[in-house]
């Protein structure tokens, strides 16, 4: 379980400086909702990371198949995040684009080994409770970039901010350089082929075409909505008329510990309920919480409503992302856990980087208020989805071994 905070904070850091820390610095420089919104678009390394992720399951660096490709993407990212400081938001606005693309490729690479590391380190029984404690650390990172950096932005120049946050990663790389390989009670895949097609083919063959489609759908809708309300979550409150040190103390911190509340209790509860229920119930709270924004912008400026509506919507992502995240762990097979893993998460990002370019857009058409009572109407099709995949009087999802 402490290897699990570790994986969940190095994982979430890089992705909160790209969502949080990156739009909060163009916009306080001047640069437009629509090119930040379009800027969702750099994550797309998230979204396809499945084809380089059979790398990873095949060949196995000096460290270990998991440590070594681990240690590599750790470096890289901590020697690249940097060099957004000494680029400047306006004239290199296309470089900044292109090096927040390096800095996604890594992260999602990163992500692709501490999904598959954590999977072969659980066993099935600790899948919930596991990968909510990973979960919440990954929320507790997004307090670095989220809160702290915004708060050293208010007080010292930008190079220096993106240099302290890029520190951030060393907590990571002692984790990799400390645990041990994972043992494996399969053996790896032989060929690269093997590695790309096999976990395709065991996914269908276990699940039927028409099943797999159902479970594929599901992972795709189920975080819609919630994931496009939180896109622009930053520009929302400065909008709003909030400084970015009340955002940094407020809104962040309003929002953490009713995560970690929500994410812990959720493992803990997911034990007695089971993954089926608990994608029903906690995913109501995730509907509901989005609500909470609309409400936000009829209220003026209110530090005691933005607490309040952050705290609630925070509570409902960590409950939802505990089920959602177990629900996908308990679906891949250990002997392709990268390649399955990775495949099942990129389908969940593919609405958060397309649906999430087109923000800035919808915010423009609608209005704040508009916009957030779209995002909820937007999580209705991945909550009919559970009518197919995780009915709830059924069983568990089948897993490699049901």
């Amino acid at each position: 379980m402490l290897i699990c905070i570790f994986t969940g904070f190095s994982s979430g850091l890089p992705l909160y400086i790209l969502i949080s820390l990156v739009p909060a610095w163009l916009r306080s420089e001047g640069v437009d909702l629509q090119a930040i919104g379009l800027f969702a678009l750099i994550q797309l390394p998230f979204t396809w990371k499945f084809l380089w992720s059979p790398l990873f399951d095949r060949y196995s660096p000096p460290l270990g198949r998991r440590r070594g490709w681990l240690f590599i993407s750790q470096i890289a990212l901590l020697l690249v995040i940097p060099v957004f400081g000494v680029l400047h938001p306006t004239p290199d606005l296309w470089t900044i684009a292109y090096l927040a693309v390096v800095v996604a490729f890594f992260s999602a690479s990163q992500d692709i080994v501490l999904d598959a590391y954590r999977r072969e380190l659980l066993p099935d029984t600790e899948l919930g409770i596991g990968n909510a404690i990973h979960v919440n650390a990954y929320k507790i990172a997004g307090l670095v970039p989220g809160s702290l950096s915004l708060i050293l932005a208010d007080h010292l120049p930008w190079n220096l901010v993106f240099v302290i946050t890029a520190l951030f990663m060393l907590p990571g790389i002692v984790m990799t350089l400390v645990v041990a390989e994972p043992m494996l009670e399969y053996a790896p895949p032989k060929t690269l082929r093997a590695a790309v097609i096999e976990p395709f083919q065991e996914f269908i063959s276990r699940n039927g075409l028409k099943s797999a489609a159902w479970v594929l759908a599901f992972i795709f809708f189920y975080k819609l909505g919630d994931s496009m309300a939180t896109a622009l979550a930053t520009p929302f409150y400065l909008d709003m008329g909030f400084s970015k040190t009340e955002i940094g103390l407020v809104a962040k911190n309003a929002g953490l510990w009713p995560s970690v509340f929500g994410g812990l209790v959720g493992g803990v509860w997911m034990i007695k309920l089971g993954i089926n229920r608990a994608l029903w119930i906690f995913g109501l709270v995730q509907m509901v919480a989005i609500l909470g924004f609309a409400w936000l912008t009829t209220m003026g400026h209110s530090l005691l409503c933005l607490a309040a509506v952050i705290g609630i919507e925070a509570l409902g992502v960590g409950l939802g992302t505990a089920a959602f995240v177990a629900f996908i762990a308990h679906t891949t097979h250990p002997l392709y856990t990268a390649t399955q893993f990775a495949l099942f998460t990129s389908l969940a990002a593919v609405p958060r980087t397309f649906a999430n370019a087109a923000t800035g857009y919808l915010v423009e058409w609608f209005g704040w208020q508009g916009f957030f009572l779209f995002c909820f109407a937007i999580t209705l099709p991945g909550m009919l989805l559970l009518l197919k995949v995780a009915p709830w009087h059924g069983q568990q999802p089948a897993s490699h071994n049901s």
